[in-house]
Protein backbone atom coordinates (compact mmCIF):
# COMPACT_ATOMS: atom_id res chain seq x y z
CA UNK A 1 0.00 0.00 0.00
CA UNK A 2 1.34 3.43 -0.96
CA UNK A 3 0.92 6.61 1.00
CA UNK A 4 0.68 8.96 -1.97
CA UNK A 5 -3.11 9.13 -1.68
CA UNK A 6 -2.98 10.55 1.83
CA UNK A 7 -3.59 14.25 2.39
CA UNK A 8 -1.26 14.83 5.33
CA UNK A 9 -2.72 18.25 6.09
CA UNK A 10 -6.29 16.99 6.36
CA UNK A 11 -6.00 13.62 8.11
CA UNK A 12 -8.52 12.96 10.84
CA UNK A 13 -8.00 10.78 13.91
CA UNK A 14 -9.09 7.58 12.17
CA UNK A 15 -7.77 4.24 10.92
CA UNK A 16 -5.74 4.01 7.72
CA UNK A 17 -4.32 0.57 7.04
CA UNK A 18 -0.52 0.45 6.77
CA UNK A 19 1.47 -2.40 5.22
CA UNK A 20 2.95 -4.18 8.25
CA UNK A 21 2.05 -5.16 11.80
CA UNK A 22 3.83 -7.19 14.49
CA UNK A 23 2.35 -10.42 15.88
CA UNK A 24 3.55 -12.75 18.66
CA UNK A 25 1.66 -15.66 20.23
CA UNK A 26 1.82 -17.05 23.75
CA UNK A 27 1.38 -20.86 23.89
CA UNK A 28 2.50 -23.62 26.24
CA UNK A 29 3.66 -21.13 28.83
CA UNK A 30 5.97 -19.00 26.68
CA UNK A 31 6.06 -16.26 24.08
CA UNK A 32 7.24 -17.02 20.58
CA UNK A 33 9.67 -14.56 19.01
CA UNK A 34 7.00 -13.07 16.77
CA UNK A 35 7.49 -11.02 13.64
CA UNK A 36 5.95 -8.80 11.00
CA UNK A 37 3.02 -9.75 8.79
CA UNK A 38 1.00 -8.01 6.09
CA UNK A 39 -2.19 -9.77 7.21
CA UNK A 40 -4.41 -7.33 9.10
CA UNK A 41 -7.07 -9.91 9.99
CA UNK A 42 -7.45 -11.92 13.20
CA UNK A 43 -9.16 -15.33 13.23
CA UNK A 44 -10.53 -16.40 16.62
CA UNK A 45 -12.75 -19.07 18.11
CA UNK A 46 -16.24 -17.86 18.95
CA UNK A 47 -15.37 -18.80 22.52
CA UNK A 48 -12.07 -16.89 22.72
CA UNK A 49 -11.27 -15.45 26.13
CA UNK A 50 -11.25 -11.90 24.83
CA UNK A 51 -14.78 -12.28 23.44
CA UNK A 52 -16.26 -13.95 26.51
CA UNK A 53 -14.58 -12.17 29.41
CA UNK A 54 -12.96 -9.04 27.92
CA UNK A 55 -9.41 -10.16 28.70
CA UNK A 56 -7.65 -7.47 26.67
CA UNK A 57 -5.20 -4.63 27.34
CA UNK A 58 -3.65 -2.01 25.08
CA UNK A 59 -1.32 0.97 24.78
CA UNK A 60 -1.11 4.06 22.58
CA UNK A 61 1.91 6.08 21.50
CA UNK A 62 3.14 8.00 18.46
CA UNK A 63 6.05 8.18 16.04
CA UNK A 64 7.13 11.60 14.78
CA UNK A 65 9.35 12.93 12.04
CA UNK A 66 11.70 15.57 13.42
CA UNK A 67 12.95 18.67 11.62
CA UNK A 68 16.21 16.91 10.68
CA UNK A 69 14.31 14.00 9.11
CA UNK A 70 14.69 11.40 11.87
CA UNK A 71 11.80 9.19 12.91
CA UNK A 72 11.44 9.03 16.68
CA UNK A 73 9.00 7.85 19.32
CA UNK A 74 8.48 9.15 22.82
CA UNK A 75 9.29 7.11 25.95
CA UNK A 76 8.10 3.71 24.60
CA UNK A 77 9.73 1.95 27.56
CA UNK A 78 7.09 3.49 29.84
CA UNK A 79 4.30 2.18 27.60
CA UNK A 80 5.93 -1.25 27.79
CA UNK A 81 6.14 -1.00 31.57
CA UNK A 82 2.49 0.01 31.83
CA UNK A 83 1.44 -2.91 29.61
CA UNK A 84 3.37 -5.23 31.93
CA UNK A 85 1.42 -3.87 34.92
CA UNK A 86 -1.89 -4.17 33.07
CA UNK A 87 -1.12 -7.79 32.18
CA UNK A 88 -0.34 -8.70 35.78
CA UNK A 89 -3.64 -7.21 37.00
CA UNK A 90 -5.71 -9.18 34.46
CA UNK A 91 -3.78 -12.47 34.98
CA UNK A 92 -2.23 -12.29 31.52
CA UNK A 93 1.36 -13.26 30.70
CA UNK A 94 3.77 -10.34 30.74
CA UNK A 95 5.14 -9.33 27.36
CA UNK A 96 8.55 -7.94 28.46
CA UNK A 97 8.99 -4.21 27.97
CA UNK A 98 12.31 -4.73 26.16
CA UNK A 99 10.56 -6.91 23.57
CA UNK A 100 7.70 -4.41 23.51
CA UNK A 101 10.08 -1.62 22.47
CA UNK A 102 11.70 -3.87 19.86
CA UNK A 103 8.28 -4.70 18.41
CA UNK A 104 7.31 -1.02 18.26
CA UNK A 105 10.59 -0.10 16.53
CA UNK A 106 10.28 -2.96 14.04
CA UNK A 107 6.68 -2.04 13.18
CA UNK A 108 7.42 1.67 12.74
CA UNK A 109 10.45 0.91 10.54
CA UNK A 110 8.31 -1.28 8.30
CA UNK A 111 5.76 1.55 7.96
CA UNK A 112 8.24 4.43 7.74
CA UNK A 113 6.63 5.82 4.58
CA UNK A 114 3.50 6.49 6.62
CA UNK A 115 5.19 8.70 9.21
CA UNK A 116 3.87 12.14 8.22
CA UNK A 117 6.29 14.91 7.26
CA UNK A 118 7.60 17.34 9.85
CA UNK A 119 5.42 20.41 10.20
CA UNK A 120 2.20 18.75 9.00
CA UNK A 121 0.91 18.35 12.55
CA UNK A 122 0.17 14.70 11.77
CA UNK A 123 1.84 11.68 13.38
CA UNK A 124 1.96 7.89 13.12
CA UNK A 125 -0.20 6.47 15.90
CA UNK A 126 1.03 3.14 17.32
CA UNK A 127 -1.39 0.71 18.95
CA UNK A 128 0.15 -2.27 20.83
CA UNK A 129 -2.41 -4.63 22.36
CA UNK A 130 -2.82 -8.12 23.80
CA UNK A 131 -5.79 -10.43 24.21
CA UNK A 132 -6.82 -13.92 25.32
CA UNK A 133 -7.08 -16.02 22.16
CA UNK A 134 -8.03 -19.61 23.07
CA UNK A 135 -11.55 -20.90 23.89
CA UNK A 136 -12.60 -20.15 27.50
CA UNK A 137 -16.11 -20.92 28.75
CA UNK A 138 -15.52 -21.10 32.51
CA UNK A 139 -14.69 -17.81 34.21
CA UNK A 140 -10.90 -18.04 34.31
CA UNK A 141 -7.84 -16.60 32.52
CA UNK A 142 -7.11 -17.80 29.01
CA UNK A 143 -4.18 -20.15 28.36
CA UNK A 144 -3.13 -18.60 25.06
CA UNK A 145 -2.64 -14.96 24.07
CA UNK A 146 -1.72 -12.82 21.12
CA UNK A 147 0.30 -9.59 21.24
CA UNK A 148 0.06 -7.28 18.24
CA UNK A 149 1.21 -3.83 17.14
CA UNK A 150 -0.35 -1.89 14.29
CA UNK A 151 0.12 1.70 13.11
CA UNK A 152 -2.05 4.32 11.46
CA UNK A 153 -1.28 7.89 10.38
CA UNK A 154 -3.46 10.42 12.19
CA UNK A 155 -4.01 14.13 11.85
CA UNK A 156 -3.42 16.83 14.46
CA UNK A 157 -5.80 16.69 17.40
CA UNK A 158 -6.52 20.42 17.24
CA UNK A 159 -7.69 21.21 13.73
CA UNK A 160 -8.09 24.90 13.14
CA UNK A 161 -6.52 25.83 16.44
CA UNK A 162 -6.97 25.01 20.10
CA UNK A 163 -10.46 25.49 21.50
CA UNK A 164 -10.98 25.06 25.26
CA UNK A 165 -13.42 22.31 26.19
CA UNK A 166 -16.62 22.39 28.19
CA UNK A 167 -16.89 19.34 30.42
CA UNK A 168 -19.48 18.04 32.87
CA UNK A 169 -19.33 16.26 36.20
CA UNK A 170 -20.47 12.72 35.40
CA UNK A 171 -23.26 10.89 37.21
CA UNK A 172 -21.40 7.66 36.41
CA UNK A 173 -18.39 6.15 38.15
CA UNK A 174 -15.29 5.44 36.09
CA UNK A 175 -13.50 3.06 38.49
CA UNK A 176 -14.17 1.46 41.85
CA UNK A 177 -11.70 1.66 44.74
CA UNK A 178 -9.26 -1.26 44.40
CA UNK A 179 -10.60 -1.85 40.87
CA UNK A 180 -8.91 -1.58 37.46
CA UNK A 181 -8.84 2.19 36.94
CA UNK A 182 -5.04 2.27 37.18
CA UNK A 183 -4.48 -0.10 34.22
CA UNK A 184 -5.14 0.31 30.50
CA UNK A 185 -7.72 -2.42 30.01
CA UNK A 186 -10.33 -2.48 27.26
CA UNK A 187 -13.06 -3.11 29.83
CA UNK A 188 -12.46 0.33 31.40
CA UNK A 189 -13.10 2.04 28.08
CA UNK A 190 -16.14 -0.08 27.23
CA UNK A 191 -17.91 1.01 30.41
CA UNK A 192 -17.07 4.67 29.72
CA UNK A 193 -18.77 4.73 26.31
CA UNK A 194 -22.29 5.30 27.65
CA UNK A 195 -21.04 8.14 29.83
CA UNK A 196 -19.25 9.94 26.99
CA UNK A 197 -22.16 9.49 24.56
CA UNK A 198 -24.46 10.91 27.25
CA UNK A 199 -22.12 13.87 27.76
CA UNK A 200 -22.02 14.58 24.02
CA UNK A 201 -25.82 14.40 23.76
CA UNK A 202 -26.01 17.01 26.50
CA UNK A 203 -23.61 19.31 24.69
CA UNK A 204 -20.39 18.61 26.61
CA UNK A 205 -17.00 17.60 25.24
CA UNK A 206 -15.95 15.29 28.07
CA UNK A 207 -16.74 14.01 31.56
CA UNK A 208 -15.09 14.77 34.86
CA UNK A 209 -15.24 11.63 36.98
CA UNK A 210 -15.20 11.92 40.76
CA UNK A 211 -14.03 9.18 43.10
CA UNK A 212 -16.59 6.40 43.40
CA UNK A 213 -16.32 6.07 47.20
CA UNK A 214 -17.16 9.64 48.26
CA UNK A 215 -17.82 11.54 45.00
CA UNK A 216 -15.90 14.48 46.43
CA UNK A 217 -12.48 14.13 44.76
CA UNK A 218 -11.43 14.74 41.15
CA UNK A 219 -10.09 11.67 39.35
CA UNK A 220 -9.83 11.83 35.53
CA UNK A 221 -11.86 11.79 32.32
CA UNK A 222 -12.54 8.67 30.30
CA UNK A 223 -9.21 8.94 28.49
CA UNK A 224 -7.05 11.66 30.04
CA UNK A 225 -5.60 12.88 33.34
CA UNK A 226 -6.37 16.30 34.81
CA UNK A 227 -3.80 19.02 35.38
CA UNK A 228 -4.68 22.22 37.24
CA UNK A 229 -2.84 25.52 37.60
CA UNK A 230 -3.33 27.71 40.68
CA UNK A 231 -3.55 31.49 40.55
CA UNK A 232 0.06 31.68 41.74
CA UNK A 233 1.21 29.32 38.92
CA UNK A 234 1.59 26.13 40.92
CA UNK A 235 0.79 22.88 39.07
CA UNK A 236 -1.65 20.57 40.91
CA UNK A 237 -2.13 16.96 39.77
CA UNK A 238 -4.92 14.78 41.23
CA UNK A 239 -3.58 11.67 42.95
CA UNK A 240 -5.53 8.43 43.35
CA UNK A 241 -4.96 4.69 43.05
CA UNK A 242 -7.82 4.64 40.51
CA UNK A 243 -6.19 7.06 38.04
CA UNK A 244 -4.35 5.67 35.01
CA UNK A 245 -0.67 6.77 35.23
CA UNK A 246 -0.52 8.86 32.06
CA UNK A 247 2.92 8.99 30.46
CA UNK A 248 2.11 12.45 29.09
CA UNK A 249 1.16 13.70 32.55
CA UNK A 250 4.31 12.24 34.11
CA UNK A 251 6.38 13.94 31.41
CA UNK A 252 4.62 17.26 31.94
CA UNK A 253 5.49 17.11 35.64
CA UNK A 254 9.19 16.89 34.70
CA UNK A 255 8.79 19.71 32.16
CA UNK A 256 7.10 21.91 34.77
CA UNK A 257 9.80 21.32 37.38
CA UNK A 258 12.99 21.09 35.33
CA UNK A 259 12.29 23.26 32.27
CA UNK A 260 9.88 25.91 33.59
CA UNK A 261 10.91 26.01 37.25
CA UNK A 262 7.36 25.57 38.49
CA UNK A 263 6.25 23.99 41.75
CA UNK A 264 4.23 20.80 41.33
CA UNK A 265 1.91 19.13 43.84
CA UNK A 266 0.54 15.63 43.28
CA UNK A 267 -2.23 15.13 45.82
CA UNK A 268 -5.92 14.46 46.31
CA UNK A 269 -7.95 17.29 44.80
CA UNK A 270 -11.38 18.04 46.24
CA UNK A 271 -14.01 19.06 43.70
CA UNK A 272 -14.78 22.08 45.89
CA UNK A 273 -11.26 23.37 45.08
CA UNK A 274 -11.78 23.44 41.32
CA UNK A 275 -13.45 26.86 41.28
CA UNK A 276 -10.27 28.33 42.79
CA UNK A 277 -7.93 27.21 39.97
CA UNK A 278 -6.79 29.51 37.17
CA UNK A 279 -6.33 26.88 34.45
CA UNK A 280 -7.28 23.28 33.74
CA UNK A 281 -6.02 20.83 31.13
CA UNK A 282 -6.54 17.21 30.10
CA UNK A 283 -3.29 15.28 29.53
CA UNK A 284 -3.01 12.42 27.07
CA UNK A 285 -1.23 11.00 24.03
CA UNK A 286 -3.66 12.33 21.43
CA UNK A 287 -3.55 16.05 22.24
CA UNK A 288 -0.75 16.32 24.84
CA UNK A 289 -2.87 18.93 26.68
CA UNK A 290 -6.49 19.82 25.90
CA UNK A 291 -7.42 23.08 27.67
CA UNK A 292 -10.65 23.18 29.67
CA UNK A 293 -12.56 26.45 29.81
CA UNK A 294 -15.73 25.48 31.66
CA UNK A 295 -16.82 22.73 34.06
CA UNK A 296 -20.54 22.21 34.65
CA UNK A 297 -21.85 20.46 37.76
CA UNK A 298 -25.54 19.77 37.19
CA UNK A 299 -26.27 23.25 35.91
CA UNK A 300 -23.76 25.10 38.07
CA UNK A 301 -20.99 26.52 35.90
CA UNK A 302 -17.35 26.89 36.90
CA UNK A 303 -15.69 29.20 34.37
CA UNK A 304 -11.91 29.04 34.48
CA UNK A 305 -10.16 32.45 34.36
CA UNK A 306 -8.17 31.22 31.33
CA UNK A 307 -11.40 31.53 29.33
CA UNK A 308 -12.97 29.82 26.33
CA UNK A 309 -10.82 31.23 23.52
CA UNK A 310 -7.31 29.83 24.04
CA UNK A 311 -4.99 27.88 26.33
CA UNK A 312 -4.04 29.51 29.59
CA UNK A 313 -0.46 30.88 29.69
CA UNK A 314 1.01 28.14 31.87
CA UNK A 315 -0.81 25.34 30.03
CA UNK A 316 0.48 26.80 26.76
CA UNK A 317 4.09 26.85 28.01
CA UNK A 318 3.78 23.22 29.12
CA UNK A 319 2.30 22.22 25.77
CA UNK A 320 4.88 24.07 23.69
CA UNK A 321 7.79 22.73 25.72
CA UNK A 322 6.73 19.08 25.65
CA UNK A 323 5.84 19.11 21.96
CA UNK A 324 9.15 20.85 21.30
CA UNK A 325 10.92 17.98 23.06
CA UNK A 326 8.94 15.39 21.13
CA UNK A 327 9.66 17.04 17.78
CA UNK A 328 13.36 17.55 18.48
CA UNK A 329 13.30 21.35 18.74
CA UNK A 330 14.18 21.25 22.46
CA UNK A 331 16.79 18.97 24.03
CA UNK A 332 15.13 16.00 25.73
CA UNK A 333 16.02 14.42 29.07
CA UNK A 334 18.13 11.31 28.65
CA UNK A 335 16.13 8.29 27.49
CA UNK A 336 13.00 10.16 26.49
CA UNK A 337 13.46 9.98 22.72
CA UNK A 338 13.86 6.63 20.94
CA UNK A 339 15.29 7.12 17.46
CA UNK A 340 13.77 4.70 14.92
CA UNK A 341 15.96 5.68 11.97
Amino acid sequence: MENNNLDWDNLGFGYHKTPARFVANYKNGEWENGGLTEDDTIVLSECAGVLQYAQTIFEGLKAYRTEDGRIVTFRPDLNGERLENSAKRLEMPVFPKEKFVEAVVETVKANADFVPPYGSGATLYIRPYMFGSNPVIGVKPADEYQFRVFTTPVGPYFKGGVKPLTICVSDFDRAAPHGTGHIKAGLNYAMSLHAIVTAHKNGYDENMYLDAATRTKVEETGGANFLFVTKDNKIVIPKSDSILPSITRRSLVTVAKDYLGLEVEEREVLFTEVKEFAECGLCGTAAVISPVGKIVDHGEEICLPSGMTEMGPITKKLYETLTGIQMGRIEAPEGWIKVIE
